[in-house]
């Protein structure tokens, strides 16, 4: 089961996804919550707390990124947990991705809203 939370910061959207990735309907779930996002210019997946993740979620992640950049939206991956990072490097599709840590995101959290300014300092 994969739970999604979104957060709207401005043109930034925060995807927060908790569970697995592994059935048709948790990769489509994923796929509609990103396209839903559209009017943003940074989507950031945070994948750190993905227990697993099947070749169908990543070839969507794969999709995912394919379909932001066609429409110049910049899609960040956040903090991907184990499994995710295994999988990117098994399918050799990670050199594909903006992969960005803690800090960065809290930069990046920081110019799109001030609640995180002191977190990004």
């Amino acid at each position: 089961m994969l739970a999604i939370n979104v957060e709207e910061l401005n043109e930034v959207s925060v995807i927060e996804c908790k569970g697995r990735i592994v059935r048709s309907e948790s990769v489509f779930k994923l796929r509609d919550f990103v396209q839903a996002q559209e009017p943003s210019s940074l989507i950031a997946l945070d994948l750190s707390e993905v227990e697993a993740i099947s070749g169908g979620g990543l070839g969507m992640l794969a999709f995912l990124e394919r379909w932001t950049r066609e429409r110049g939206i910049k899609l960040k991956l956040f903090c991907p947990s184990r499994p995710v990072l295994q999988g990117l490097v098994h399918n050799r599709s990670i050199l594909n991705f903006d992969i960005t840590g803690f800090h960065e995101m809290m930069h990046i959290l920081g110019r799109a809203d001030s609640r995180y300014s002191t977190a990004a300092a």
